[in-house]
């Protein structure tokens, strides 16, 4: 789940087809989905879902467990000390996700 353009962007290239794209929240100001591309993967697209956010993370942590690979969607990775500049980089709009290492 994210808003950023860029995350949004990779998810929909990295989906398998029939994929559900849950979006709890508005997009990034000044990007507009195309939902043609979402369609051609026959994607399921769900708006809203803050009620079932808790049970999406727990989805989650299963599909990380069993070894899901989340290298396409990780752009940045900082240490612990380095915060503010994983945060700049969220920030700003270019970012996929951002890891902080204990390291």
């Amino acid at each position: 789940m994210s808003g950023a353009p860029p995350a949004f962007r990779t998810m929909l290239d990295t989906m398998n087809h029939g994929g559900r794209i849950a979006n709890a929240r508005y997009s990034a100001v000044g990007y507009v989905h195309r939902l043609d591309k979402s369609y051609l993967q026959g994607a399921v697209y769900q708006r809203d879902l803050w009620r079932e956010m808790f049970e999406t993370w727990y989805k989650m942590a299963a599909l990380i467990q069993s070894g899901l690979d989340l290298s396409p969607i990780i752009t940045h990775r900082f240490g612990i000390d380095e915060f503010q500049q994983g945060f700049d980089a969220m920030r700003s709009g270019q970012s996929g996700k951002v890891v902080l290492s204990w390291d």
